[in-house]
């Protein structure tokens, strides 16, 4: 699926509604359990949204970039977040919430569009994510990551469409993996010819065997 983003002709709308925000690399944006009012732009950067367990074990649900929005569940009548956001890198932000972005709404078609489309791209990818992790194995996790990542060029993310610069640990804390078990998997797949490896990338050589790991 190609990823929705907001054009840069309609970030001015989010900065009449709110106010802009810089978060520093590694900082919380915000935590699972606060009180879920703002919604957050990100106009530089990339965050990861995460899920936490009772018992501390941590589980990411994407790397958002450039042109993203995240913050979601302030859609929700006083509804609290569901995940914990940090800054991956030095990002900025614009902040708003639904009520002050309302009245712009019906100044732009486009806006109200793109803000539909962005939440209908957010339930699938949370959709595959569950199927990934709940039926997948090792090798189609791997496998399913690497050709989702790579399925368009994202220049916010570096990635092209066969190249994905991830360390082996990026990609295991992605994936909800063991960074040994990612090293496993992508020794595997080089020495069957199907990626290359090189520092914090991952160059993908055959997609048709990758693909062909994969259940329906």
């Amino acid at each position: 699926m190609v990823t929705i983003k907001v054009p840069e002709s309609l970030y001015t709308y989010f900065e009449q509604a709110g106010n802009g925000v810089r978060i520093q690399a590694g900082e919380h944006i915000y935590m699972q359990g606060e009180q879920a009012n703002r919604l957050y732009l990100i106009k530089k950067g990339r965050v990861r949204v995460y899920y936490i367990s009772a018992d501390g074990e941590e589980l990411t649900l994407e790397i958002v970039e450039k042109g993203r929005i995240f913050g979601e569940s302030s859609f929700l009548y006083q509804s609290t977040r569901q995940t914990t956001v940090d800054a991956v890198n030095g990002v900025e932000l614009v902040s708003c919430t639904l009520e002050d972005l309302y009245p712009y709404l019906s100044q732009s078609k486009e806006l109200t569009l793109i803000l539909f489309q962005l939440l209908s791209n957010t339930c699938w990818h949370l959709s595959h994510q569950l199927k990934r992790s709940t039926f997948y194995d090792r090798y189609e996790k791997v496998a399913s990551f690497l050709l989702d990542e790579t399925a368009y060029p994202n220049k916010d993310k570096a990635i092209s469409e066969n190249c994905i610069p991830y360390s082996h640990e990026e990609l295991a804390v992605c994936l909800g993996l063991n960074r040994v078990t990612v090293t496993k998997v992508l020794n595997d797949f080089k020495q069957k010819g199907w990626i290359n490896l090189q520092y914090k990338k991952v160059i993908i050589l055959n997609r048709k065997a990758l693909s062909a790991l994969i259940k329906s």
